[in-house]
């Protein structure tokens, strides 16, 4: 087991290293939820919420690569933090993703079917908020923030970080936002949120395994 793993470990849902600047934190994301709400922008909302839903889903079965291999997690965040909740998630992080879907969201132009240097608006902003959120974690990793212990998802492979680590994150969001039915949207994000929790129940509180 790598060392990075045996510090993440130590740490795991450790509630001594509490900082009061997670408070600011929590506050900064409930005045980006409320300003949209105040605005009755469910839309945006909801794309945001299913840009957050998707981060959880990948930090679950990140967790679970490192129950079952007994090794590494696929990313993990051994550095210092107020709070690690999973593998590769802490709570710093969590409050970046609980934001990040929105604030994407909003440089998508009116119309879905306009282009930007002949690509489809929706999947211009989706690859290039991909490409940088990689770039984001190449210096990460770079500052020993965030761990890659597998040869296959790390600066030199960086196909699978830029194609399940984060595009499809802009795909749910973009696709959730664009629905036509507000119904629909509510119930995938609904669903995907349930998923999510169900995981975390049994897999944390349950069987223990992440």
């Amino acid at each position: 087991m790598p060392e990075s793993t045996k510090q993440i470990l130590s740490i795991l849902r450790d509630g001594s290293h509490f900082q009061w600047y997670v408070i600011p934190l929590l506050a900064f994301v409930f005045y980006v939820y409320a300003v949209e709400v105040e605005k009755h922008n469910w839309n945006l909302v909801l794309a945001g919420l299913a840009f957050w839903g998707m981060d959880w889903f990948n930090e679950i079965w990140n967790g679970l690569v490192l129950h079952f291999t007994n090794y590494a997690p696929v990313w993990g965040t051994p550095g210092r933090s107020a709070f690690v909740i999973l593998a590769g998630l802490n709570i710093e992080i969590m409050f970046m993703f609980a934001v990040a879907g929105i604030i994407w969201t909003k440089l998508l132009l009116p119309d879905k079917k306009t282009r930007i240097l002949g690509i489809p608006n929706r999947w211009f902003i989706a690859i290039a908020g991909s490409a940088f959120s990689v770039l984001v974690e190449y210096f990460l990793n770079a500052a020993h923030a965030l761990t890659w212990e597998y040869s296959w998802w790390n600066r030199g492979a960086p196909w699978l970080i830029f194609l399940f680590g984060y595009l499809t994150f802009f795909i749910a969001a973009f696709w959730v936002y664009d629905m036509e039915s507000f119904k629909k949207k509510l119930w995938t994000v609904s669903g995907l949120w349930g998923f999510d929790i169900l995981c975390l129940i049994l897999f944390v509180g349950i069987l223990k395994w992440i």
